[in-house]
């Protein structure tokens, strides 16, 4: 088998048909379009906004502004950075109430996130609900022990 022996099946490739090319071909004058009337006139269709009487689909949708929208399942974190806590003393139980009164979340009601930017040296005992890799990795180099809360 060859390269010039290759051809498409029977009946899988038909030719497209040529519109408005005199009456010999079949479809000259109206094109198949018929006469008069919207649906004979260039450029009908795609426009959303008129659909015969209904309100359009774009006013029919939910009003939302921007790209996206907030989901409404989301959890929001209290972010606190391994800086931030570097200010307690060694053996210290870090915990969100302590971290509350200590004016460092956002919103008390909010979970909270420890975060791995900056150093810590002083041991401490981490009871949170979420810690990234690299502030584990710090609090646990300085001597400290991390225990997670449920959501």
């Amino acid at each position: 088998m060859k390269l010039n022996d290759l051809f498409p099946s029977e009946g899988s490739r038909k030719k497209k048909t040529r519109v408005g090319r005199g009456i010999s071909a079949g479809k000259g004058k109206t094109a198949g379009k018929g006469t008069k009337g919207q649906n004979s006139r260039s450029g009908v269709g795609g426009n959303l906004y008129r659909q015969g009487g209904n309100l359009p689909l774009y006013r029919r949708l939910p009003f939302k502004r921007g790209e996206g929208f907030t989901p409404i399942n989301r959890v929001e974190f209290n972010e606190v950075n391994i800086s931030q806590l570097a200010k307690f003393e060694a053996k210290t139980e870090v915990t969100p109430e302590l971290l509350a009164a200590a004016n460092m979340l956002h919103k008390n009601n909010n979970p909270v996130v420890i975060l791995g930017r900056g150093d810590i040296t002083v041991p401490l005992t981490v009871k949170v609900h979420r810690v990234s890799k690299s502030a584990q990795e710090k609090i646990q180099a300085a001597g400290g022990t991390i225990e997670l809360i449920a959501l």
